[in-house]
């Protein structure tokens, strides 16, 4: 007990240290120019949390290994129970979104869609193969210019470029993935955060191709069997088919169901292939390369599928982002993207789908929730994932279900699962 309260005094302290220039100092504007007041209520109540939290953190932490374990994998099989009803509710819920006719929701709805796609994707290189990957956005990238520049080069429709973005993106894929063959951990991680820098500063400079910063404007919206989605409706656009009242409401919607149904199909093919020889090779991979190839596993193959089926994902997401915004720019793809993107895989928990989806929601809409509250948002959205990456420190949904296994399947907890180091 000692021992815990001299820990908690010290990081009370660092937090005063650190919370006093940052929280008790506010600088207001007066008749000759600003001055600064302080407030040591907001200072204190910020050390009090931080030093209570510490004291219940260590209280946390002091249980055995063994009591920890067991309560993790029950608490695993809780979820995975409760996943077989929550996994259908929040397909209900994000098939009725539109129901709302609120452009705000809408949108939001697209933009959380666009990250569970991109994390589901990541998923697959990070999640199952364990190859940790930090330059996700250079596929995004690829997929958005890809399409951009064919589009308007060439007047294909987005339903014709999709597979080609996506195919595109997957041969990128391939060509990092051969670099980093013999690569791990820290090295792999900084290999794959240049290969994002070299796509970003390639677009960036090939003015020629991708226009530079100025980027591509006019890229072609999607269609639906020919029809066009104009505000003002007139021939040959969707409102006057189906004698709708124009509004630029409908192109939303269908843009919210395109990107739902490329995520939907992103989900399907990773569950498929989980339970296919390559999926489980990945999983294997994951766990100990060495054990891997000693099982006679083509540990080059499977680290180039895992880098191109990934990125294909990565790819198609990027299609839709360009098609959404008809306008894209090196400032879309920078490596913010990608540590946004790995944040939601690492919270919603190392190869979980349903994880995934839910850190997308909880990261993704629940900062426009906490913008209400103004200049605080940011201390309680990062407060807040402080505390999920506490008390679960492997992620939301951090068990294991094996794809395949002898008799009744039980949830692996995740102190026995590796976690994705390359």
């Amino acid at each position: 007990m000692k021992s815990a309260l001299r820990d908690a005094v010290l990081s009370a302290l660092v937090a005063l240290g650190l919370f006093l220039p940052m929280i008790g100092l506010k600088t207001n504007s007066g008749a000759h120019g600003l001055y600064l007041t302080f407030r040591p209520v907001p200072v204190a109540l910020a050390v009090a949390a931080v030093f209570v939290g510490r004291l219940l953190l260590l209280a946390w932490r002091g249980r055995s290994r063994a009591a920890a374990r067991h309560a993790n994998r029950a608490f695993a099989e809780r979820l995975t129970r409760a996943g077989k009803y929550v996994a259908p509710l929040l397909l209900i819920v994000a098939l009725a979104v539109p129901l709302s006719g609120d452009r705000y929701y809408l949108d939001l709805g697209i933009l959380v869609m666009t990250y569970v796609m991109l994390g589901w994707g990541l998923n697959i290189v990070v999640g199952l193969a364990g190859l940790l990957d930090l330059g996700y956005v250079a596929f995004y990238a690829v997929g958005a210019y890809s399409y951009a520049i064919i589009s308007t080069t060439y007047g294909l429709g987005f339903w014709t470029c999709l597979p080609i973005a996506g195919i595109l993106a997957a041969i990128w894929g391939i060509m990092l993935g051969f670099p980093v063959l013999r690569l791990r951990g820290d090295y792999l991680a900084i290999v794959t955060l240049a290969f994002g820098e070299i796509i970003r500063i390639v677009i960036t400079n090939w003015v020629s191709l991708t226009n530079g910063p100025n980027g591509i404007s006019g890229i072609p919206r999607p269609t639906l069997f020919g029809l066009k989605f104009t505000p003002a409706g007139g021939p040959g656009s969707f409102s006057d088919f189906f004698h709708l009242p124009p509004s630029p409401t409908w192109r939303a919607v269908y843009l919210y169901y395109v990107i739902l149904a490329l995520a939907l199909l992103t989900n399907w093919v990773t569950l498929r292939l989980r339970r296919l020889p390559l999926g489980r090779a990945w999983e294997a991979l994951r766990e100990d390369e060495v054990a891997c190839r000693s099982l006679g596993i083509n540990v080059t193959v499977t680290k180039l599928t895992a880098f191109a089926i990934g990125a294909l994902f990565g790819g198609f997401a990027g299609a839709f982002f360009a098609t959404r915004q008809a306008f894209v720019s090196p400032e879309s793809f920078t490596f913010i993207e990608s540590a946004i993107v790995l944040s939601i895989v690492v919270l919603g928990g190392l190869g979980s789908q349903l994880g995934v989806a839910l850190a997308a929601l909880v990261m993704i809409g629940g900062f426009e929730v906490f913008r209400a509250l103004a200049e605080y948002r940011m201390l309680v959205f990062g407060g807040a994932l402080v505390l999920i990456m506490v008390l679960r420190p492997r992620g939301l949904v951090a068990g294991r279900t094996p794809t395949v296994a002898l008799g009744r399947k039980r949830e692996i907890s995740a102190e026995l699962v590796a976690q994705g180091r390359g």
